[in-house]
């Protein structure tokens, strides 16, 4: 197993209760420390994502895992609800293509709400209209790792930090895979899954016996975090009508304490920069006051930034998961997992379940 984000945690888990001997090798000096920490928290229904698409399906399936998950291991978590808000009638058009698509994908207790009946639940709200999504939600996505990677370990998985996988090779009867940092070593394996999030095509490309068309190229979406100083009004999070774009827009989400943060933006960028840039503040501003305009001047500042790891680039249609497997590839005990994006932390439950599938 490569990589110890929250997908490759739960990935480890499946494979350990499976009665596998897993390995779990992260070149970080501790698990879950790029996308897997570097997002907004949510617990998504699974409205957004195209009908048939692995994004859809994973994240419905996912979304139910991932609940049971949490009440059977103590994972904090709430189901807030989620109100998605329209401010013209050509955004309630858009409202109403997310409600049919939302249908389509098994989501069926979204709510339409009048702008009073919206107002009633959240008084600081302004919109024309709304829909009230009830099953999304918001975790402690760090707990919900200590607890994938305990329940891993209780089934026998290891995980090995600083332990960069530097090449693998395809050879009779498994997979050899050269690692560096604290744990160099050459390791022999029957399965390798390759959740390496951004590094994920790189070490797909450093694989010798994988044809390079099955290597994606890689990306970097960029998006900043402003948080709210002060407490929040807002018991739900709040998101915009996203119009035709995959990029959902500044919305405003709650962690578990009710501390509001918004975001994230979106920019593509050259390499992976955590770095937040202070100047879009005031693009913040414009695009939160859309839908609470009461937000003063002077309550926003800087929180953090995350970087999604896209496989598809500028001006190309959104992108699906991508679970690579045997099937695809050709390779015997080999899965590559590209794309694992938005709605991956929802996902990651059935994402695992998808993997054991493929190397069965």
């Amino acid at each position: 197993m490569v990589g110890a984000g929250v997908v490759g945690l739960a990935v480890a888990r499946a494979l350990a209760r499976a009665g596998r001997e897993v390995i779990v090798l992260e070149a970080e000096n501790a698990f879950g420390t790029s996308t897997s920490a570097r997002n907004s928290e949510v617990i998504h229904a699974g409205i957004y994502y195209p009908t048939g698409s692995m994004r859809a399906s994973l994240c419905v399936r996912g979304k139910a895992m991932l609940y049971d998950f949490c009440a059977s291991h103590q994972v904090a978590h709430r189901r807030c609800g989620k109100l998605i808000v329209a401010q013209t009638d050509a955004e309630v058009v858009e409202l109403n293509v997310i409600r049919e698509r939302a249908l389509a994908n098994g989501v069926r207790d979204l709510v339409w709400l009048t702008e009073a009946q919206a107002r009633t639940m959240e008084p600081q709200l302004q919109c024309h209209t709304a829909l009230l999504s009830p099953s999304t939600g918001i975790i402690d996505s760090h707990g919900l790792m200590l607890a994938l990677l305990g329940d891993a370990e209780r089934h026998g998985a290891m995980l090995a930090l600083r332990s960069p996988v530097e090449r693998a090779m395809v050879v009779d009867g498994g997979i050899e895979l050269q690692v560096g940092g604290d744990s160099a070593t050459t390791l022999r394996a029957n399965a390798v899954v390759n959740s390496a999030g951004h590094g994920a095509p790189l070490l797909a490309a450093a694989t010798v016996g994988l044809a390079r068309e099955h290597v994606p190229p890689r990306y970097f979406a960029k998006g900043c975090y402003f948080t709210l100083t002060g407490a929040s009004p807002f018991r739900r999070l709040v998101y915009p009508a996203p119009g035709e774009s995959s990029h959902l827009g500044v919305h405003l989400t709650l962690d578990l304490g009710g501390q509001a943060r918004f975001g994230p933006s979106f920019r593509w960028v050259d390499d992976l920069d955590y770095s937040i840039d202070e100047g879009e503040v005031d693009h913040f501003y414009r695009e939160v006051r859309r839908y609470w305009p009461g937000l003063k001047d002077g309550s926003l500042q800087p929180g953090y930034t995350g970087v999604r790891p896209k496989i598809r680039g500028p001006g190309e249609p959104a992108q699906d998961f991508r679970i690579d497997g045997p099937a695809q590839h050709g390779v015997p005990g080999l899965v590559n997992l590209f794309g694992i994006e938005s709605p991956g932390l929802t996902a990651s439950l059935a994402i695992a379940e998808s993997v054991v599938a493929a190397l069965a």
